[in-house]
């Protein structure tokens, strides 16, 4: 693993990978084969990021430790993310929530009133930040129904021009703007079933490119 991936973060700060980060061959970790063609680079291996998250864990504990935390989950695709530092964090799922892509609004999954969340500490989890826009509608959702504490534990940030600026309180890895797939991060549906952070080949997006962009 090249130097620039092993950054070290302190409590302030997350691992960031550099604009130049090359990624790791594929023959150096275990790729299901089918995925073989489909992937250029190993982009963050999968034991960095179970290290890494049992890492924001412990930051998470000790910034809201003593408390009860309930965490909620934004987009399936954290789904693994989510499974993975609550392992790590002594806490009750409460309930998923996902955005509705199609017309930017929160469309809550399950029956729960979200005025339960009243009084509460909060801990939402999601696996990766592009814009920001999707967490700052959520959070706005959040606060309407008075938490005592409201915190968010991120994955991934994008580092992008196309950012609104908005920060989360526990990240992973900063990463540059390249499209990743892997650990449940997916191309329309595929790859959920890679354990590493990835990027994908051209190659890739072309044999899963979806009907309707072929259309188009």
């Amino acid at each position: 693993i090249s130097s620039s991936l092993r950054e070290a973060a302190n409590e302030d700060t997350c691992v960031t990978i550099s604009d130049e980060e090359p990624g790791d061959d594929l023959d150096l970790f275990c790729v299901p084969n089918h995925y073989a063609k489909d992937l250029e680079k190993v982009f963050i291996p999968h034991g960095l990021i179970l290290d890494r998250t049992e890492k924001l864990a412990r930051d998470v504990m000790g910034d809201m430790g003593g408390h009860h935390i309930v965490a909620l989950r934004v987009l399936k695709a954290g789904y693994t993310f989510c499974a993975d530092l609550l392992d790590y964090v002594k806490t009750r799922f409460f309930k998923s929530y996902c955005n509705d892509q199609s017309t930017g609004a929160i469309k809550v999954l399950g029956g729960d009133n979200l005025s339960t969340l009243a009084g509460k500490n909060i801990l939402i989890v999601e696996d990766i930040i592009d814009f920001g826009k999707t967490m700052q509608i959520f959070l706005s959702l959040v606060q309407q129904h008075n938490p005592k504490m409201v915190e968010v534990a991120n994955l991934l940030v994008k580092r992008t021009p196309r950012s609104i600026g908005y920060q989360p309180d526990f990240v992973g890895f900063e990463i540059p703007d390249k499209f990743v797939i892997g650990y449940a991060l997916d191309y329309n549906e595929y790859f959920r079933d890679l354990n590493h952070v990835c990027v994908i080949s051209e190659t890739g997006k072309a044999k899963y490119k979806s009907e309707a962009e072929s259309l188009g």
